[in-house]
C-alpha cells in the first residue's frame, strides 16, 4: 500500500508531464476500444449478413452442383439431411433452383428462380423480414413472386404487377405462367439482387415440372454450433453429398474477416508503442531529475529491486488510470457508435463485398474482448515501458549520484 501511495504522489511532482503522459495512455485507450468496436461490429454484421440472411453457415448441394447449377443434379437423400439438422436443433431451408425469362411490358430479364419454403425460411433466415416494399411468400399466396432489388428495378415492377415467367422445364417441355409481385427485397447482394426470383416451393414444381427435386439445403444454428461441428454431423447424414460452410462459399468475406483481424493487430500496436514510449519518456525524465534521492536511497540500505519497484509502480499507475479513464470515454464512444452509428451513405451508399451486401450506416458492437484486450496490453506496455528507466536507477553509484550537480 505504501509503495502505491508514493508511486501516486511522486506521480505529481512534475504535473504538466504527467498530464500529457495521462492524456496520451487515455486516448491512446480509447480510440482502440472504438476502434475495436466499430471493427467487430463491422466483422459480425459481415458474417451475420453472410449466415442469418441467406446463405447460411452450411450449405448441402449434390456432388458437382455448383459447377453448373443443373436443375437434374438434386440431392438423392435431403430427408436425411433435414432429419439430423431437427435431431441437433439446427434450423434449416430446403430450396429448389431453375432458370428462365421474366417480362414485364417492354421489359424482360433473366432470373434465377428460387422454390422455397415460407416457413422454414422465416425460421432459418431473417430474409423474410429483409423487404424494401411489400410482403414474404405465404403458403397460401398462388402464383406470388418476390423479387430481387436489381432485378424489379430493371423491370420497373411494383407490387402488385403481373409478371409472364417463361422457363424450360425438367421433362424439356416450355413452362410459362403469369406471377403477381408480391414483395421486393432490400439490398442482400449481388448474386441475389440481379436475378432472383422467390416463388412458393410448389408452384416451382408445377413450373418446372420438377418433381421433389431439392437442390439445397440451408442450415444456421446461429453459432449455437460450430461449423467444423456442423460439417460434422451433415458428413454422416449424406456423405455422398457436397457440404461447404460459408467460409467457403463467401471467401472474400472469410477473408476479408482474417484480413481485418490482423490489421486491427497492427493499428493496436502502434497505439501502445506510442503510448509505452510516451511513459517510458516520462520515468526517463523522472529518474534523472530524482538521480540525487535515488543515491541516497542506495546509500541508505535500498536495494535495486527495491529501487525497480517504485519505478514500476510508479509506471503501472499511471498506466491504470490511464487505461481507466480510456476505458470510460472508448465506452461512451462506443455506446454512441452502437446507436447513431456512422452513416457511410454519403461516401457509397450500399455497397457489397463477395456478394454480400453492407448497411452503409457503420455501427459499433460492446463486448468484453473490445475493452479487457486494451487495457490488458496497455498495462503490459506500461510495465515493460519502465524497466529500462527503472534498470537505470537501480545500477546507480550512490557516491556519484550523491554528488551529482
Amino acid at each position: 500500500m505504501n509503495t502505491l501511495h508514493y508511486g501516486w504522489r511522486n506521480l505529481w511532482r512534475n504535473t504538466r508531464r504527467t498530464c500529457i503522459t495521462l492524456a496520451a495512455v487515455t486516448l491512446s485507450t480509447a480510440i482502440l476500444i472504438a476502434s475495436y468496436g466499430l471493427m467487430d461490429g463491422l466483422m459480425q454484421h459481415a458474417v451475420s449478413n453472410a449466415t442469418d440472411l441467406v446463405v447460411g453457415e452450411v450449405q448441402v448441394h449434390a456432388q458437382g452442383y455448383r459447377r453448373d447449377y443443373s436443375i437434374y443434379k438434386a440431392l438423392k437423400r435431403p430427408d436425411l439431411i433435414l432429419r439430423a439438422a431437427k435431431l441437433n436443433n439446427v434450423a434449416a431451408a430446403p430450396r429448389r433452383y431453375g432458370y428462365g425469362l421474366v417480362a414485364l411490358g417492354t421489359k424482360s430479364a433473366g432470373a434465377r428462380f428460387w422454390g422455397v419454403e415460407p416457413a422454414l425460411e422465416r425460421t432459418t433466415f431473417d430474409l423474410a423480414q429483409h423487404l424494401d416494399k411489400g410482403r414474404f411468400l405465404t403458403e397460401t399466396s398462388q402464383r406470388a413472386v418476390v423479387l430481387g432489388q436489381k432485378l424489379a428495378r430493371s423491370l420497373q415492377a411494383k407490387i402488385g404487377s403481373e409478371i409472364v415467367v417463361v422457363v424450360q422445364a425438367a421433362d424439356g417441355s416450355l413452362g410459362n405462367d403469369l406471377y403477381r409481385v408480391t414483395g421486393i427485397l432490400k439490398a442482400v447482394g449481388d448474386s441475389v439482387d440481379r436475378n432472383a426470383a422467390l416463388i412458393r416451393a410448389a408452384d416451382f414444381a408445377e413450373l418446372f415440372v420438377s418433381g421433389d427435386r431439392i437442390h439445397e439445403v440451408a442450415l444456421n444454428s446461429r453459432e449455437r454450433l460450430s461449423l467444423g461441428k456442423l460439417t460434422e454431423i451433415l458428413s454422416v447424414a449424406a456423405p455422398e453429398a457436397e457440404i461447404m460452410s460459408w467460409r467457403q462459399l463467401l471467401p472474400e468475406v472469410s477473408d476479408m474477416v482474417n484480413l481485418f483481424d490482423v490489421s486491427m493487430l497492427i493499428f493496436g500496436l502502434i497505439f501502445l508503442l506510442a503510448a509505452g514510449m510516451g511513459v517510458m519518456n516520462t520515468m526517463l525524465m523522472a529518474t534523472y531529475e530524482r538521480i540525487r534521492e535515488f543515491g541516497i536511497l542506495k546509500a541508505l540500505g535500498a536495494t535495486p529491486w527495491r529501487i525497480i519497484r517504485d519505478v514500476t509502480t510508479e509506471a503501472l499507475v499511471l498506466a491504470a488510470l490511464g487505461t481507466l479513464l480510456g476505458t470510460i470515454f472508448g465506452l461512451a464512444g462506443s455506446c454512441y457508435l452502437q446507436e447513431v452509428g456512422l452513416d457511410l451513405s454519403i461516401f457509397a451508399g450500399t455497397y457489397s463485398v463477395g456478394g454480400v451486401a453492407f448497411d452503409p450506416i457503420w455501427r459499433a458492437t460492446i463486448s468484453g474482448k473490445m475493452v479487457y484486450l486494451p487495457v490488458v496490453l496497455m498495462l503490459i506496455i506500461g510495465l515493460v515501458a519502465s524497466l529500462y528507466p527503472a534498470a537505470l536507477a537501480a545500477r546507480l553509484d550512490p557516491v556519484k549520484a550523491i554528488h551529482r550537480p
